[in-house]
């Protein structure tokens, strides 16, 4: 009997007893955990493919999968637990996410929302398990959607996606990405807004030369603050990094900055290690004086990921024929293509960072201690950065991560 093909579309773009609060605190921090794991593989596997400047959101690309991953059985779900490193228990993965959102969604002093929404074909047949578990857990809206208006379908999750993203994320999917063969998109988008703890002072912005590569330097509007921050120096690395803190100190602007002007291949080949390190190595040391001098730049990235998860992370069974989802429906379905879009915009007076993930499923067929001088962080060349949340108990997640060779603004 010949097989309905038809397409599955996910965007992603963020006690009452002792017993019950340690059980959901170890939950946070097994799904944190797991989600940065799967981010610093992510994150590297995506720069080496990325020449121009990159923002991305493993956060996003991580809720978007782990939601898909909430409907695979056999061995589509063991894959999905290799690749995003989720814990082995079920239970505590929905438990953990769901903990995860609301800190997200309740983080003071900056603007952080996550959102998730599943729309579903008019006449595709839904588990209700499946839907029970996005709106308890990944706090997910329903809505029906006529796919065979391709155009209406492509405008209505576009409207939500730039919603939920105060605008900075525009036609995500075009009217070409789902037609009559669409079973249900899943939508998260992530948005962040905040402000410097310190701002700098438009005034002390001045054009500075910004080696582009060994060869090609440009002048670049570059902010200048002196202040206490947390920096240190990694020469194992070849490297430094330092954190710029936001309004609320738990979000912060982590930057590595490579020592040579030709460095950040080779930082990005060892970017779990090197993440690890500065982030080890900022928790335990204190804040000093330091003058920096960082370039104002806005990025937006568009990234086609099936080919970076299947052949180059391992996530190959929700891409073949041997998909199963039967956890989502009776029909079959396998993903058929992943794409992430994300936005970030850093001036004098804070950041504004964005993101949406999609993914396209188809049927089968502190203190100074000595009195040191200040030292001076120049961001002059490309450079890794990311903002990071820290939920708790240092539980951090990367809300964006990327990097600049060029700024622009």
């Amino acid at each position: 009997m010949r097989t309905l093909q038809r397409s599955f579309l996910a965007f992603c773009l963020f006690a009452s007893t002792m017993a019950a609060a340690i059980e959901n605190n170890f939950a946070v921090q097994a799904v944190s955990q797991g989600a940065n794991l799967f981010s610093a593989n992510f994150v590297k596997t995506v720069s080496q493919e990325q020449s121009n400047n990159l923002i991305c959101s493993p956060l996003s690309a991580h809720i978007a999968l782990s939601m898909a991953a909430d409907g695979a059985a056999g061995d589509t779900e063991a894959q999905f637990k290799d690749v995003l490193k989720l814990p082995a228990s079920k239970s505590q993965i929905l438990e953990g996410y769901q903990n995860i959102i609301d800190k997200l969604n309740n983080v003071e002093n900056v603007t952080l929302k996550l959102g998730n929404k599943m729309f579903i074909g008019k006449d595709f047949p839904v588990r209700p398990e499946y839907k029970q578990d996005l709106e308890t857990y990944y706090k997910s809206d329903i809505q029906s959607v006529d796919f065979n208006e391709s155009q209406e379908a492509a405008n209505i999750i576009n409207t939500w996606c730039k919603e939920q993203t105060n605008d900075r994320i525009k036609n995500i999917i075009n009217e070409g990405d789902v037609d009559s063969n669409t079973a249900l998109v899943l939508a998260n988008a992530v948005y962040f807004k905040g402000l410097w703890e310190h701002q700098f002072d438009p005034k002390a912005t001045t054009d500075r030369p910004f080696h582009v590569n060994a060869n090609t330097v440009k002048d670049v509007p570059t902010m200048y603050r002196k202040g206490n921050y947390k920096y240190v120096e990694m020469p194992e690395y070849d490297a430094k990094c330092i954190e710029l803190p936001y309004a609320n100190k738990e979000v912060s602007m982590v930057i590595i900055l490579p020592n040579k002007v030709d460095g950040l291949a080779a930082l990005t080949d060892k970017l779990e290690e090197v993440n690890a390190e500065c982030s080890s190595r900022l928790a335990q040391t204190y804040a000093r004086e330091v003058r920096v001098y960082l370039p104002r730049f806005r990025t937006e990235t568009k990234l086609d990921l099936k080919d970076t998860l299947s052949n180059k992370m391992g996530l190959t069974e929700p891409f073949s024929n041997r998909a199963n989802f039967d956890g989502i429906s009776e029909v079959p379905v396998k993903i058929d293509k992943v794409v992430q879009k994300a936005f970030i915009e850093v001036n004098e007076e804070g950041s504004e960072a964005a993101a949406v993930t999609a993914v396209i499923m188809a049927f089968t067929s502190a203190h100074i201690v000595d009195p040191i001088p200040p030292l001076e962080f120049i961001v002059d060349r490309a450079f890794l950065y990311s903002i990071k949340l820290n939920l708790e108990s240092n539980n951090i997640v990367n809300l964006f991560v990327g990097h600049i060779i060029e700024p622009i603004v």
